[in-house]
């Protein structure tokens, strides 16, 4: 129990160190601009290895996450509510009913969902429904998010490959170009669907490899 307490606080501080010693970069797409600019709510895509390096938007962009229901899910709640993100417990894709009516509160009330799209326990790089059902009931545009960073450490035990960056890192995270919204008609299981999400999730991580590449040149 006291470790459930302690963790998410140690957690949030090596995380914050870490944060403050990187060199972070963030680089949205035209469309993303124009809705941050309105304030418009969008729900948000990403690879489950990619999570460590994307956390501290949590708070700037305003992000609800979706967080098992696990022992585990427990440090991870706390922890994303200490760097300013608000969470759901549950799954988008097994018993989610509850989390999808967590998602539609928070969305009116301004909070981007935010989903690991290949998650919780893969296969890798593989969309799974959720984060499609998800924009068909909110009537949301999905937006591809990726990092790239100079130095990181993969875990390369986890199925995630999940990736933290190294201490004084150059980390560059590109907001992509939105998915539209699924209609009512559209089914979240469509596999065809699935494939045009994972292709812009890629390209997305493409475009924050070549930005860090344009921007170390400058440097």
């Amino acid at each position: 129990m006291l470790n459930r307490i302690f963790i998410p606080y140690a957690l949030y501080f090596i995380y914050k160190l870490l944060l403050w010693s990187w060199r972070v970069r963030v680089f949205e797409s035209e469309a993303v601009q124009k809705m941050m600019a309105t304030k418009s709510s969008f729900a948000i895509g990403h690879w489950h290895g990619d999570e460590l390096g994307i956390l501290h938007l949590l708070k700037p962009y305003h992000v609800a996450c979706i967080v098992s229901t696990s022992k585990d899910g427990d440090i991870m709640n706390k922890a994303i509510r200490l760097l300013g993100g608000e969470t759901v417990r549950g799954s988008s894709t097994r018993g989610g009913t509850q989390a999808l009516k967590g998602i539609l509160s928070l969305k009116s009330k301004g909070w981007r969902p935010s989903v690991a799209v290949d998650g919780p326990k893969g296969p890798i790089y593989k969309v799974k429904p959720g984060v499609l059902q998800i924009s068909r009931l909110t009537n949301l545009p999905i937006v591809p998010i990726s990092f790239h960073s100079s130095r990181h450490f993969i875990f390369k035990k986890s199925w995630n490959q999940s990736k933290l960056p190294l201490p004084f890192a150059r980390v560059t995270v590109y907001w992509g170009e939105p998915m539209p919204a699924l209609s009512r008609d559209e089914d979240p299981k469509n596999p065809e669907l699935a494939q045009l999400l994972e292709q812009r999730i890629n390209d997305t991580k493409k475009m924050a490899a070549q930005l860090a590449a344009n921007t170390s040149k400058r440097d």
